[in-house]
C-alpha cells in the first residue's frame, strides 16, 4: 500500500458464523499486525453467538480504539455496546437504525453497485455507503461493480465509500485512488495464517 496520506484505511470484516471460542487470538493478531479503522461483524451466526461474537470484537476493538458495527442486528449493537450497524440491504433501514441508534452511532449501509441506492442511503443520513463485489465472487448477488462507479462517488459525493468483495492485490493498486475505505475479511481468513495472508495482500 502507498503511504501516501489519502491513501484508503482498512476495514476488517470478522468471518461469518465465526466461532467466539477459536477467532479471538487470530482477530487480536490481525489487528496488532495493521491499524485498522472499523470491524465488522458478519451475520450467518445464532443470535446467542453473535452475542459472544459482539462482546469479543467489542473487547478486542475498543481496546485498539476501534469502531465495531455489526451486519443488520440494531437491537444486538445497542444490548452489546457496539458502534453502530452496516446494514446489507440497502437505504431503506438507514432512517429506522438512525433514530434507533442516536445521532453518534455509525451507521453504514451496503448498496451493491446503485449509484441510486448509495446516494438514497447518504440522504438518509449513512455515515459511509459499500459497493460490491468489486472483485468476481460467488458470495455475492449480480456482476462485479465498474470502477466507474467508485471514481464517480468519490469525486462527487462527500459520502466516504467502501470497496468489498473479492479484493486482490491488484485491485487494490486500482481502488486505492477513489475509496475511502477497503474491506477485506474472506479473503484472509481461509488461510492458516490470516497475518501473513494480509501482509501479502495489504501491506
Amino acid at each position: 500500500m502507498s503511504d501516501a496520506q489519502d491513501a484508503p484505511q482498512l476495514y476488517l470484516m470478522m468471518p461469518a458464523g465465526a466461532q467466539a471460542s477459536t477467532l479471538g487470538p487470530q482477530l487480536a493478531a490481525v489487528m496488532d499486525a495493521f491499524p485498522v479503522a472499523c470491524l465488522r461483524i458478519r451475520a450467518g451466526a445464532e443470535e446467542d453467538e453473535l452475542g459472544r461474537l459482539a462482546d469479543l470484537a467489542r473487547e478486542i476493538a475498543h481496546a485498539r480504539d476501534v469502531a465495531v458495527v455489526i451486519d443488520d442486528h440494531v437491537a444486538l449493537a445497542q444490548r452489546h455496546g457496539l458502534d453502530g450497524v452496516h446494514l446489507t440491504d440497502g437505504a431503506k433501514a438507514v432512517r429506522y437504525a438512525r433514530k434507533e441508534l442516536g445521532a453518534d452511532a455509525i451507521v453504514g449501509c451496503f448498496c451493491g453497485s446503485s449509484r441510486h441506492e448509495g446516494m438514497n442511503a447518504g440522504e438518509a443520513g449513512a455515515d459511509y455507503v459499500s459497493f460490491g463485489p468489486v472483485g468476481a465472487s460467488a458470495l455475492y448477488r449480480g456482476e462485479p461493480v465498474e470502477l466507474e462507479l467508485l471514481q464517480w462517488w468519490s469525486e462527487m459525493i462527500e459520502v466516504p465509500v467502501v470497496a468489498e468483495g473479492a479484493i486482490t492485490r491488484e485491485l487494490l493498486e486500482q481502488l486505492s485512488p477513489v475509496s475511502d475505505f477497503i474491506a477485506i475479511g474472506p479473503e484472509i481468513w481461509t488461510a492458516s495464517d490470516p497475518v501473513a495472508a494480509l501482509t501479502a495482500l495489504w501491506g
